[in-house]
């Protein structure tokens, strides 16, 4: 048997014992396991795939992770993608009206959009995500603390706390390399500890004597995209040491070459190569807000959902960082934020044209709280998203409040952030800017309220067409099991028996 056939046959070993293709959302690899998105986790025949010759043994994580080995799972993977893709899909029925069945929709639409992210690309971007995802706790908690002590230090209020204020609010931000350092190196498949030893170097106060590049080098430069490069390069290096240094020696040798050869690049490339680069990032942040606000807020409110639908958006957590690290906040999450204002006007729109729906009337106000305060995720995958058109006119939403915190940027009041994550309403408490914090909340609170009001009108006016509005404006409690709808832009589906998991955020 050939290579080829070997890995394939592997493959289709796999595939029945995971529940099948129908069952398999998403396919990727790392160095060692399979990792696999699954629909129904009870499908999976743990004890029979475990069987298996060529499986070494299986990890539950937030996939079902395989163990081949290396060099086996890049020969797999592809062999059970092209045997997922060439399956049979299950012919669609149709849906009937109400809330159930637009969830089971909206979650149809997320498991496929997440199978379409599973290229390398955005795999990368969601391994970036992870390593600086565990850090927002920390930056949420230090931002609050940090908010607090200058309204303390503005009032003239507790002179003798505000200091200790002070060091808990900057210690995590004057050590975010160390921590990115070591996720990093654990996200990507090293030591973790040799990657916040490599990338504690950055903060390290004697780099200061350090000269590079015909400058001297000071603590800090690089930030956190330096930390990133630096724990990445020493989890090469050592790989690289794992696969030749004698295992006698390996426990002497692998460390200390990992953090001599990466730091030594980290100290005499990566710092001011990756200082320049973020440098480059203020500065261009700050230009467009301030030169094309409007425009750009425009772009960013009317695009983010899509972008978070498509995994981009992950590529934005290392700038928002970068920019809260230099400036003490990011500009661009309260502009991001308000695409989640958008959603929250169009769901009233949708409850306001759906009188007799009772179903999804009740789906968007329980949901609605929750998206007040930033997460929009039940009302997208619950409403919005399998509807069609209410989903285009959040974005409009979003793009109207992005506009308008935008301008203000262009008139010299800067909305900003001190932590990622939270948005909404619950973003109040980390607002900061270049003006009064009342002003900032002022514009802040502006931009929500048009954000609300654009998502309403662009989806009372816009987002049903009559087809679409006679097909759900019905009474659920008597409508028939079993009527075909044509939804904006999604596809017929038969409304599952069992009730849809809610949607995660």
């Amino acid at each position: 048997m050939s290579t080829d056939d070997k890995n394939r046959a592997i493959a289709a070993a796999i595939l029945p014992l995971v529940g099948g293709a129908e069952n398999i959302s998403s396919v990727a690899h790392c160095m060692t396991r399979l990792r696999l998105g699954l629909r129904d986790r009870s499908l999976v025949r743990d004890e029979a795939l475990k069987a298996l010759p060529s499986v070494m043994g299986v990890v539950e994580d937030d996939t079902y992770q395989i163990v081949l080995g290396p060099g086996t799972v890049a020969r797999v993977t592809p062999e059970l993608e092209a045997l997922v893709a060439a399956a049979p899909k299950p012919a669609p029925a149709a849906p009937s009206h109400d809330a159930d069945d637009l969830a089971a929709q909206g979650a149809a639409l997320k498991a496929a959009q997440k199978a379409k992210n599973a290229t390398p690309f955005k795999l990368f971007l969601r391994r970036i995500a992870n390593i600086f995802v565990p850090l927002i706790p920390a930056l949420i908690g230090c931002g609050i603390i940090a908010g607090l002590n200058g309204l303390l230090i503005n009032l003239g209020w507790l002179p003798g706390v505000t200091p200790a204020l002070a060091a808990m609010a900057s210690g995590f931000m004057a050590l975010i390399a160390v921590f990115v350092g070591y996720n990093t190196a654990k996200e990507f498949g090293g030591t973790a500890i040799l990657g916040g030893a490599v990338a504690a170097i950055i903060v390290f106060p004697g780099v200061a004597k350090i000269d590079a590049f015909g400058q001297t080098l000071s603590p800090g430069q690089g930030g956190v995209l330096g930390a990133l490069g630096a724990a990445i390069l020493a989890v090469y290096v050592e790989k690289w040491c794992r696969r030749w240094v004698p295992e006698s020696l390996d426990v002497l040798v692998t460390p200390t070459l990992t953090v001599l050869v990466s730091g030594l690049v980290t100290i005499f490339g990566l710092m001011f190569v990756a200082g320049e680069i973020s440098t480059a990032i203020g500065e261009f942040a700050n230009w467009l807000l301030a030169n094309a606000g409007a425009g750009a807020g425009f772009l960013l409110g009317g695009l983010f959902l899509p972008l978070v639908m498509l995994g981009l958006h992950q590529a934005l957590i290392p700038i928002h960082t970068t920019l809260i690290e230099q400036q003490g906040y990011t500009v661009l999450l309260p502009i991001l934020a308000m695409a989640g204002a958008g959603q929250v006007g169009a769901a009233m729109a949708v409850y306001l044209k759906l009188p007799r729906n009772g179903s999804i009337r009740r789906t968007i106000k329980s949901a609605l709280p929750a998206g007040l305060l930033g997460v929009g995720e039940p009302l997208i995958y619950g409403v919005s998203l399998p509807l069609g058109r209410p989903f285009v006119t959040a974005c409009v939403g979003g793009a109207f409040g992005g506009g308008f915190v935008g301008l203000f940027s262009m008139l010299g009041d800067t909305v900003g952030s001190t932590a990622i994550g939270p948005s909404g309403w619950a973003l109040f408490p980390l607002l900061d800017g270049n003006k009064g914090l009342g002003e900032t909340i002022a514009i802040y609170a502006g931009g929500l309220l048009v954000g609300y009001l654009a998502g309403f009108v662009a989806t009372y006016f816009w987002g049903f067409s009559r087809e679409l509005l006679e097909e759900f404006n019905v009474d659920t409690e008597t409508a028939p099991a079993e009527v075909t709808v044509a939804t904006g832009g999604g596809t017929p589906a038969k409304a599952p028996e069992t009730e849809p998991e809610p949607a995660k955020v």
